[in-house]
């Protein structure tokens, strides 16, 4: 094509409308114009001058220092009016993303000039089967990449509760918050350059976008914080969504918001991926192990009395929640493509970094724990053994149960299409007990170069499968079990209302015996405080004792997340101990919503949200959050002075999202 070179153009036409439909960039609260690599784009250019023969002109796009050629045809449509021009775009399936400038370059013999025509952005695209997100479920592209809202599981194994979350990558300034992600990195401060041409490859972004969310290297977005006061922020089980977090992150001129833990860190990390392209999910691992040495092998030490002693860095939570992104591995082989872990939680440090991911989840499940990046770390939060101490002295300890099934339970994210929960523990790892799983363990424990000495080889991985308890007094050879038990609760527990629990156990020999069985109650954070413990003497074939945890007892000590840990510890004459746990959540009262009315796009609707107080005292100082992508730009927060027994409110909200869809999430602190 030719243009004279002293080009004049009137105007430029982006298309916004055609285009954001065709790349599936509607969403987006952005007047700019948002694309996605690897697809043409269309754009009319108004000139005023007449195109004349000979001379010819490219399509420059930049980001930083770092141009591409685009190609570009003549569209065959009629030009809408005489001097305009329609050209197709197209950008490669491996560009950089990020914000391009786009300029006309005119060439007329030796000499050649450029003409700015504007900006865009250019993000992953999961619908490009030549980029490395792409993803060819359309529904699983609409849950991964478009859906604004999801659950986050929390709780434990056999109380798994649903969290709302929102997410909100569409909403305004999310994706310009996402982009000054990439840019406080400290990848992007060092060398600029490297980093921007490095913003082609997903594994490159991911990673650097887990170790920007938290705020330990980098003073990245969230300030991570598991027990103590939150005065000088927000405790974390107060947040419900991503957008508030990163606006004011960006407003305070990149200073960390306090507070997150796991849900809240594994949150805004969907929310910046989703933004960007990136197909991604959000995971929770129950009785997640923390392996600090990665040794396979988490010990908990107790004294005596069945109190936790704090003697090891390791430790296991009754959940813990990451991220997964879909795309390939380049850099480990095909076989080890699709679901990559992700945690931006700050645990332990990777390169010098508090980043852990992308690990894939076939590699996790293989064992190969050799490769990148963290698998791991990764493997032992779900592989782990649990093994427990009586802890006498510095010179005695007694080892009373390994645990191989308890670490990494019912791995779970939230559904395509709905809000029910999918478990995806068989994504991790093999059957427990099977053969391919015994396998796989070994294979880990050898790239580790966790090798057959101390504590670890005195019971085989097979014995320890079936053992229930037993003794092992350092120098004594282990004992056959000779009790089992387990804590049952006898009514759901409801915070106000006492816990009441049964202790049965039960005599696996034909023997009598005297258990001596000690009794305690901790309130759970992520350190533990001895609330409440009592000790009773039986002879037992099979017998159950029944205790309570009332209300009074409780009530002035409980924690934000509502955990009580119950412990028995039973010992016998004969030498054989048990110890007997069970972590308790106590139930939040539910919020009953009820929309007024029929809901239309651009017109309000009433909503009354309902709340009835589980106490027998008057509740004061309550406060309604509420907030949803495209229904309010900014978190609402209703202060109630005082709640009886019923508090019944009327919100009004305009419905503006384009879907007319209605979504709220709310809850009360």
């Amino acid at each position: 094509l030719a243009v004279p070179l002293t080009l004049k153009i009137a105007n430029v036409n982006w298309q916004s409308k055609l285009n954001k439909a065709a790349h599936h960039t509607s969403d987006y609260s952005s007047t700019e114009a948002i694309l996605r690599r690897g697809q043409a784009f269309t754009i009319t250019v108004n000139l005023q001058t007449m195109v004349q023969s000979g001379d010819n002109f490219t399509f420059i796009a930049s980001t930083g220092n770092f141009p591409i050629a685009l190609i570009s045809h003549p569209s065959h449509s009629k030009p809408s009016e005489p001097g305009c021009m329609n050209f197709t775009i197209f950008s490669p399936a491996d560009a950089v993303i990020g914000r391009y400038k786009l300029k006309l370059q005119t060439v007329s013999g030796n000499k050649v000039s450029s003409t700015l025509l504007g900006q865009f952005v250019l993000l992953f695209n999961p619908w490009c089967p030549n980029d490395d997100v792409y993803m060819a479920n359309e529904k699983e592209r609409w849950e991964y990449v478009l859906n604004d809202s999801g659950i986050i599981f929390q709780g434990l194994e056999k109380h798994i509760q649903q969290e709302a979350w929102n997410y909100g990558q569409f909403e305004e300034d999310i994706l310009d918050i996402s982009l000054a992600i990439l840019d406080r990195s400290l990848n992007h401060r060092q060398d600029p350059a490297v980093d921007t041409s490095n913003r082609n490859n997903p594994t490159y972004v991911s990673r650097v976008i887990s170790a920007t969310v938290n705020s330990n290297d980098e003073k990245g977005v969230v300030e991570g914080k598991w027990n103590g006061k939150y005065c000088s922020g927000t405790n974390p089980l107060q947040w419900s969504g991503s957008v508030t977090i990163l606006r004011k992150w960006y407003r305070g001129r990149y200073k960390p918001v306090r507070y997150g833990q796991c849900w809240v860190f594994a949150g805004v990390t969907c929310t910046v991926l989703r933004s960007l392209g990136i197909p991604t999910r959000v995971i929770t691992n129950f009785n997640s192990a923390h392996d600090t040495n990665i040794n396979l092998s988490i010990d908990k030490y107790i004294d005596t009395s069945g109190k936790t002693l704090h003697l090891t860095e390791d430790s296991v939570w009754n959940f813990h929640v990451w991220n997964e992104s879909w795309f390939i591995r380049r850099d480990l082989g095909s076989f080890y493509d699709g679901w990559q872990v992700l945690d931006a939680t700050p645990q332990e440090r990777s390169k010098g970094i508090y980043q852990c991911g992308p690990a894939s989840t076939r590699a996790i499940k293989e064992g190969d724990v050799n490769l990148d990046y963290d698998s791991s770390f990764v493997f032992a939060a779900v592989n782990a053994d649990y093994v427990t101490w009586i802890h006498y002295s510095k010179k005695r300890k007694e080892r009373i149960y390994s645990d191989t099934r308890k670490i990494g339970k019912f791995i779970s994210t939230k559904a395509v299409g709905t809000n029910a929960r999918v478990d995806v523990t068989a994504n991790y790892k093999y059957p427990e007990g099977s053969l391919k799983e015994r396998r796989v363990y070994k294979k880990a424990l050898k790239l580790l170069g966790v090798r057959g000495t101390g504590k670890r080889t005195k019971i085989t991985r097979r014995r320890r499968r079936s053992s229930v308890a037993w003794r092992q007094n350092m120098t004594q050879p282990a004992q056959k079990p000779s009790i089992s038990g387990k804590l049952i609760l006898d009514a759901s527990p409801v915070i106000g209302q006492d816990i009441l629990l049964t202790l049965a156990l039960r005599n696996l020999i034909s023997d009598f015996k005297t258990i001596k069985v000690k009794l305690s109650a901790s309130l759970v954070l992520r350190d533990r405080k001895k609330k409440r413990r009592n000790s009773v003497s039986l002879s037992i074939p099979v017998k159950e004792i029944s205790f309570k945890i009332s209300y009074s007892q409780y009530k002035n000590s409980l924690m934000d997340d509502r955990k009580i840990l119950v412990t028995a510890l039973c010992e016998t004459k004969q030498g054989a101990s048990l110890l007997v746990e069970k972590d308790i959540v106590l139930q939040d009262p539910l919020l009953t919503i009820k929309v007024l009315g029929p809901t239309v796009v651009h017109k309000a609707v009433n909503v009354q949200v309902t709340f009835t107080n589980p106490l027998s005292e008057v509740v004061t100082d309550s406060v309604l959050r509420a907030e949803g992508s495209g229904l309010l730009k900014e978190q609402l927060r209703i202060k109630y002075v005082n709640a009886i027994w019923l508090i019944t409110r009327s919100l009004w909200w305009e419905i503006w999202n384009k879907s007319g869809f209605f979504k709220k999430i709310l809850s009360t602190s």
